[in-house]
């Protein structure tokens, strides 16, 4: 065989093959012409293997120049001036690293950002430390500061005069991995049965809930509010917003499956918001149940129950069955009373507080859920979100959705009046109407939708590799921003080297005409979440023959995304080298059909495979072989050293001497990964 032939099959570069191969015992002479077809075959075999091996190696020397690129960066001092806000494509820019190294140190510290979303100074900056820079904030940038930075001034200043408040009731965050009971356990709590209503029995939004708690012993009342986090992974930063607007999380798992990935990840978010929080451990009334297994679990990541010598209050629930939700309660209400110092507020203030559900309603339009922290939020005050006005209160509902005239401290309300819908986690502050402006509306809207530019979910370091890539677009709606910022999380998620996620159009509400003009424009899929099209829209799509797919739950939506994928993927051929037959007689010759006899000389052949003809170690053809015999019985298989006679079809003639090579050939469909 030629050398040259030998490296086409093998898919490389026949000098870096000829360099390759001394190293793996085939010396075959680095100007070599011609090999061995034996030794061919041997390489052949065994190339699948070589290739892992070179491809480890390579991506270990990588991971051993950026470990000494960094280190090399941290002994020269280099440094990297940032700003308080910064978009990733643009900090990667001022790190001279491409934007995938950067997103995916952002992954590894559990930051799911795409090329166009910005991160703040202080992440900024510890992802350089951690790259080996030294970073230092930009000077002068204190218009930018008033206006980027306006959520956390917004709450600091809100909550500035807490010592000197009153108290206020206590918040609580519901944390923990999906279906292991967050919905029932506040289902428990309030007695209501809200889990019905929520779509195959998984949390869709965040949303505020309050009841009262009445003491068997004292008869007092105590008012609690609580905050209830989606499970999916996709909600990794709804789930920490609501971290930061609580002032106790209840970590919440399930006695018949232990600690799960999420239930860490919620470990993570609790420490980094540094909160006091409750364990519940729910589903002791089912079989398998053990709660002290999830005890030493968690032990593992040290949280420790005071049995085991540490200070995390734990107890044992059944929500179903309401068992030991008073007991509960009460260990809540005593880890309130313990930060008492801290959850206070003056209610005489201007209200500030944070948006924790946004969405567009058909008849409302523009409606927001707030949670008051501070203040006392009153009919017809300004809404100013980020120091800008987007409107005036013009009506307020409780969760019980009854109309109310104000909202205190700890208080959640849906408020009517905004005129663009805020982001999940804005902070709202009143005491700054007098120094904000209105809202540029149309501006706004344009930023939310995305009208202005397509945003790309795939992660490529140049142009060229992200046209090689095939894409599956769609325009994406939905009912609230908190879903769409899930979906395109969930989508980043979905990776591959040949295919990707594009998303060319993005928004709130249904679906209109523009939306599918883009669709139309790229060749996307029209997908709603919650949401219908237009009349107008859905003629349009019905006409132009677009494709429109509606869903309630977040999963079917990606596992959709992820079975399109898939079927854009090169399928992946598996050859496996059977054996092979010398031939030694033809003994009858027929159209498109031979019938010769030979000896197997290597492995075994079998009838019903693929056979390749080959004639002074030259290909002639690839045909296959319908039956093997051995005297006068057929055989499903023939080991070397035995004579036989086979049926051959193909369109050449075979003739003595050839050699018979048996394979067998599948095609495996390659699959998407979908990234914690």
């Amino acid at each position: 065989m030629n050398v040259t032939e030998l490296a086409r099959k093998l898919r490389v570069n026949t000098k870096e093959m000829l360099e390759i191969l001394p190293q793996y015992g085939f010396d075959i002479g680095a100007k070599a012409i011609k090999i061995d077809n034996k030794v061919a075959d041997k390489i052949m075999r065994r190339w699948r293997h070589i290739r892992k091996e070179l491809d480890e190696k390579k991506r270990k020397e990588a991971e051993e120049n950026k470990q000494k690129e960094k280190e090399l960066r941290k002994e020269s001092g280099e440094t990297v001036i940032l700003p308080d806000l910064i978009t990733v494509k643009d900090f990667a820019g001022r790190l001279n690293l491409s934007v995938t190294q950067v997103i995916t140190e952002l992954m590894k510290n559990g930051i799911l950002a795409n090329q166009n979303q910005n991160i703040d100074y202080d992440t900024a900056a510890i992802m350089a430390e951690e790259l080996g820079f030294t970073p230092q904030k930009e000077e002068g940038g204190e218009v930018d500061e008033e206006k980027e930075a306006a959520k956390e001034q917004a709450l600091e200043e809100a909550l500035a005069g807490t010592e000197a408040g009153e108290d206020r009731p206590p918040v609580f965050v519901v944390m923990g991995h999906v279906d292991h009971g967050k919905t029932r356990l506040l289902d428990a709590i309030r007695k209501t049965n809200v889990i019905d209503t929520e779509s195959g029995g998984i949390t869709q939004h965040i949303g505020a809930y309050q009841t009262i708690w009445k003491d068997p012993k004292t008869n007092d009342e105590r008012l609690l509010t609580f905050i209830d986090t989606p499970g999916h992974e996709a909600f990794t930063v709804m789930r920490s917003r609501g971290a930061k607007v609580a002032d106790i999380a209840i970590m919440i798992v399930a006695a018949d499956d232990g600690v799960k990935p999420q239930t860490v990840e919620v470990i993570e978010i609790i420490r980094a918001a540094k909160l006091p929080f409750v364990v519940a451990i729910n589903k002791i009334d089912r079989e398998g149940a053990d709660p002290q297994r999830v005890k030493t679990e968690l032990s593992q990541h040290n949280i420790l129950c005071e049995e085991y010598g540490g200070d995390v209050p734990m107890v044992e629930i059944s929500a179903k069955q309401e068992q030991n939700i008073d007991k509960l309660l009460d260990v809540l209400l005593l880890v309130a009373d313990m930060n008492a110092d801290k959850i206070k507020a003056d209610a005489g203030a201007p209200a500030a507080g944070t948006v924790i559900e946004s969405h567009v309603d058909k008849g409302m339009g523009p409606v927001a859920t707030v949670l008051v922290q501070s203040g006392t939020l009153k009919k017809n005050d300004p809404l100013v979100v980020n120091n800008e006005i987007y409107g005036k209160v013009r009506a307020m509902k409780d969760y019980k959705a009854e109309n109310v005239e104000e909202a205190g401290p700890s208080v959640p309300v849906q408020i009517i009046g905004f005129k663009v819908a805020p982001e999940v986690g804005d902070v709202m502050d009143i005491g700054k109407a007098g120094v904000s402006q209105k809202i540029n509306i149309k501006q706004k809207k344009t930023e939310q939708t995305g009208a202005e530019k397509h945003v790309s979910l795939i992660k490529n370091e140049d142009e060229e590799d992200e046209n090689k890539k095939k894409t599956l677009d769609l325009v994406v709606k939905t009912d609230v921003l908190g879903s769409l910022e899930a979906i395109i999380g969930s989508l980043e998620k979905l990776k591959h080297d040949e295919v990707g996620v594009q998303i060319v159009g993005k928004g709130l509400g249904n679906i209109t005409e523009d939306d599918v003009a883009k669709a139309e424009a790229s060749g996307a899929t029209v997908i709603g979440f919650k949401v219908n099209p237009t009349p107008s829209a859905e003629e349009t799509m019905r006409e132009k023959d677009i494709q429109f797919l509606r869903y309630e739950i977040i999963y079917d939506l990606i596992n959709w995304a992820k079975e399109e994928l898939e079927k854009l993927l090169s399928t992946e051929k598996i050859i496996t080298e059977l054996g092979r037959l010398k031939i030694i007689a033809i003994f009858r010759t027929d159209k498109k059909a031979m019938t010769v006899g030979g000896r197997v000389t290597e492995g075994k052949i079998t009838a019903g495979v693929r056979v390749r003809v080959k004639r002074k170690g030259e290909l002639v053809e690839v045909g296959t072989v319908s039956k093997c015999q051995v005297g006068q019985q057929n055989m499903n298989e023939v080991p070397a050293g035995t004579e036989c006679g086979v049926r051959y079809e193909g369109k050449e003639k075979i003739e003595e001497g050839d050699l018979l090579e048996f394979y067998r050939e599948e095609s495996k469909a390659k699959k998407i990964v979908f990234e914690q």
